[in-house]
């Protein structure tokens, strides 16, 4: 079976170039190396030095000019560099012209990223996502694997003068990426049973969404005493993990932490790791989880909110939280964070910060699927009991002599089953909605 092989690890010294077109692109262009120097370094690979370079218009040659490429050659040389970074995505022929001008492995962002997502995939379906977007990335790529040959294969069967091993490789890589979309199809179904599983309990559902390194796993295990992978790092973690929560109130509520977002997502990945997100599109709720200690907040805000709208998510009622605000901040930058996040909740996962909010704010969310109420069931209505005890859930339970006083939250679909007994019900906080 063919195979894309992953990159030898003998990278040592890394050159990193963003190109940018016009003065207003320049910050930006920076925040976006910045960020680039972190994805790198992620993968254990040094960086030497960083290039910003500005274009008039794009060489579809190099993307640049051939002035600026003789002059990153140079640098190449002088610095004894292993590897080119760009931050721009490369079309496959200019980086063959790239790697044969400077004679060094020249990738691009999605490359790295990929990369990324290969050392840190863990479950079977994260590992199925990642060789799909690395085959759907490599297609168009595979002459760059056989430059150093152009061979013909004959013989009985044969097309004439027979295929180029090139074209063989490409039918093989479609064959494959075919395979891998019918396993993710088999992953989606079992996904699919997991949840309707969840879904014949009474439990809502909320997901954890946000740039990479906002602190989404810190936020759910926080909450839930998960024990999960926190790290400092970009996409420390990949697959799902849904755990339940109970809200001070006594409700129950299923937080699911999702993959984190990045600007300039490839859209191999985006479609590759729908599967994963799923979560998202399906969730109650939201609660994207904002890095306020990151100067583009904001920037990063927008880009989640972009990845979920090309989901199909973006519809989703939604929790603002803005997390690490333990960190030192700027002189004025909670003022700033206010005006650009007016209803948000203002955390901290490390000092617990906010954390009560939060909860008082996923109960509200909650308003519509579940009441709390009081019933008093005879000891005749055993089934009712039992459906009190196996579709809600029960804060106090007393048997008296006639019939039990069951204190429960529940969804309001089996209230109707229940209001002959029904002696109050309850929103959240105790705000009394109506009694018996």
């Amino acid at each position: 079976m063919f195979e894309i092989k992953e990159r030898p690890k003998m990278v040592e010294r890394a050159l990193l170039v963003a190109i940018y077109e016009g003065r207003e692109c320049a910050k930006e262009a920076a925040g976006l190396l910045e960020e680039l120097a972190s994805l790198v370094e992620t993968l254990g690979v040094p960086v030497i030095d960083q290039m910003l370079v500005k274009i008039v218009s794009r060489n579809p040659r190099f993307y640049t000019g051939t002035g600026k490429a003789d002059e990153i050659h140079e640098l190449i040389k002088l610095k004894q560099i292993d590897c080119v970074v760009f931050d721009n995505e490369l079309t496959p022929s200019q980086q063959r012209n790239w790697e044969e001008l400077t004679g060094v492995c020249v990738i691009d962002r999605q490359e790295v990223i990929i990369d990324i997502f290969a050392k840190r995939a863990q479950t079977r379906e994260a590992r199925l996502q990642v060789d799909l977007a690395r085959m759907e990335y490599s297609l168009p790529r595979l002459k760059r694997a056989w430059t150093h040959l152009d061979r013909q294969g004959g013989g009985i069967g044969g097309r004439g003068e027979g295929e180029r091993q090139i074209e063989t490789d490409r039918r093989l890589v479609r064959l494959q990426i075919e395979k891998l979309k019918d396993e993710l199809v088999k992953v989606r179904s079992q996904r699919a049973t997991q949840r309707k599983q969840r879904e014949r309990l009474p439990l809502p559902n909320a997901a954890i969404v946000g740039y990479t390194n906002a602190g989404k796993s810190s936020l759910l295990k926080k909450l839930t005493g998960a024990q999960v992978l926190v790290e400092d790092k970009l996409f420390a973690t990949l697959d799902t993990t849904t755990r339940k929560i109970l809200l001070e109130t006594g409700q129950p509520l299923l937080l699911t932490d999702t993959v984190g977002f990045v600007r300039k997502l490839p859209h191999h990945l985006v479609d590759a790791f729908k599967a994963t997100l799923e979560e998202a599109v399906l969730a109650d709720f939201l609660v994207h989880v904002v890095d306020g200690s990151h100067p583009l907040a904001r920037e990063f805000f927008n880009t989640t909110q972009e990845v979920l709208a090309s989901l199909g998510a973006d519809t989703k009622r939604m929790l603002t939280v803005v997390n690490k605000m333990d960190k030192p901040l700027e002189s004025g930058r909670m003022e700033i964070l206010h005006a650009e996040f007016p209803d948000a909740i203002f955390i901290s996962t490390h000092t617990g910060q906010g954390l009560s909010e939060l909860q008082e704010r996923m109960t509200d969310m909650l308003a519509d699927r579940i009441l709390a109420g009081t019933f008093h069931i005879p000891h005749e209505h055993q089934d009712l009991i039992a459906l009190v005890h196996r579709e809600g859930h029960v804060t106090h339970s007393e048997y008296q002599d006639e019939e039990v006083v069951i204190s429960a939250s529940l969804p309001p679909k089996f209230l109707g089953a229940l209001a002959p007994f029904q002696r109050n019900t309850f929103l959240k906080n105790g705000d009394r909605l109506h009694g018996i």
